[in-house]
């Protein structure tokens, strides 16, 4: 599947949670997900995107993913590293500016930063962090690594973080900095993403396939709004699962699907997003089928994914492939493989 890409040519990445499977220990959960990264590269994909997940027992363990791409990268030596989303209000500027930057360097250059806010409450509050803090947050911390990562030295006074005179050591490997995007999650984030000019990340995850149509449509229009020149970069992920039938598609995917989407459905509630919390909590799989997910034989997913690319303009995909972590390791890699051959190829 790898090739080298013109810019109009699709890069493939493999999204995952490091998922823990009920019945799993964490040693497992590790050595699973671990597995499947090296056969992401072995298999031709281009990237592997990791998430960064807080408190979620029996859902996941990666709530380092700095750490483990420092594993990835010792592992592998072509595929590159992608952070999907490093969530920048619980983090501390100056160590995170540290730890990409050395990431950077030990992968050498295969690095993807992509920066969120997370719209799961029960993360800020495990860290005693008020998520009404955490767009000012988030604003102070990227204006932070971008000049740590910069400037030789410099000097920040802000709400939260004060520092003078600080020299951070090392600056990134790639200059000026690892390509950045930043995730957007409504018509408003959107917009502010393309009026800061940079590549927006987008996730078919609490947000349907038509609200991704209308936030593309938002961005751009904050791209232009801004005066950036040409157009700006759509990145997505999508939940993906490719069998041999429609069926077994179905079977091998209903119940850790619908548990994702019951339990996320229930997380949104304690906070600003409960209206969308209680529209995904009652979604049946037809619906999450129709507007949530691309599962199905090679034939269909090529389908849906070149119709989808037509309405999005996306140049990197993420497939997502174990949405709820209770597919059997051995499923996924199937999926993971039917994928990298019959699928991505036609995606070109």
């Amino acid at each position: 599947m790898s090739r080298e890409r013109e810019r109009n040519v699709v890069e493939i990445g493999l999204f995952t949670e490091f998922e823990w499977r009920p019945g799993a220990d964490e040693a497992q959960a590790f050595a699973d997900s671990l597995a499947q990264m090296t056969a992401a590269e072995d298999l031709g994909y281009d990237a592997v995107w990791l998430a960064e997940l807080h408190f979620q027992k029996e859902r996941s363990v990666l709530s380092s993913p700095l750490v483990v791409g420092a594993a990835i990268a010792a592992r592998t030596k072509r595929v590159k590293i992608g952070l999907a989303v490093q969530v920048l209000p619980l983090s501390h500027p100056l160590r995170l500016a540290e730890d990409v930057a050395t990431l950077d360097h030990v992968s050498r250059g295969r690095l993807d930063f992509g920066v969120g806010r997370s719209g799961l409450p029960a993360h800020y509050t495990g860290f005693n962090i008020p998520y009404s803090e955490s767009q000012e947050r988030f604003d102070e911390t990227l204006e932070i690594l971008l000049k740590a990562w910069t400037e030789d030295r410099f000097t920040f006074e802000g709400k939260y973080f004060q520092f003078r005179d600080v020299c951070t050591v090392p600056k990134p490997y790639q200059k000026p900095h690892p390509p950045l995007r930043i995730a957007a999650v409504t018509d408003d984030s959107s917009s502010a993403v393309g009026r800061r000019g940079r590549p927006i990340f987008l996730a078919v995850r609490t947000s349907s396939i038509s609200e991704l149509k209308r936030f593309v449509v938002s961005y751009h229009a904050g791209w232009r709004e801004a005066g950036h020149p040409g157009p700006g970069e759509v990145d997505v992920i999508v939940p993906v699962y490719v069998s041999d039938t429609e069926r077994r598609a179905r079977e091998e995917t209903e119940v850790s699907t619908m548990h994702f989407y019951r339990s996320i459905g229930e997380a949104l509630l304690d906070g600003p997003r409960r209206a969308v919390g209680e529209r995904i909590r009652r979604m049946s799989f037809d619906d999450v089928l129709r507007e949530f997910a691309v599962y199905g034989t090679p034939e269909s997913v090529i389908e849906r994914l070149q119709a989808l690319r037509e309405a999005l303009g996306y140049s990197k995909l993420c497939v997502w492939m174990n949405v709820g972590s209770r597919v059997p390791p051995e499923r996924v890699l199937a999926s993971m493989r039917l994928f990298a051959e019959r699928v991505a190829p036609r995606l070109g």
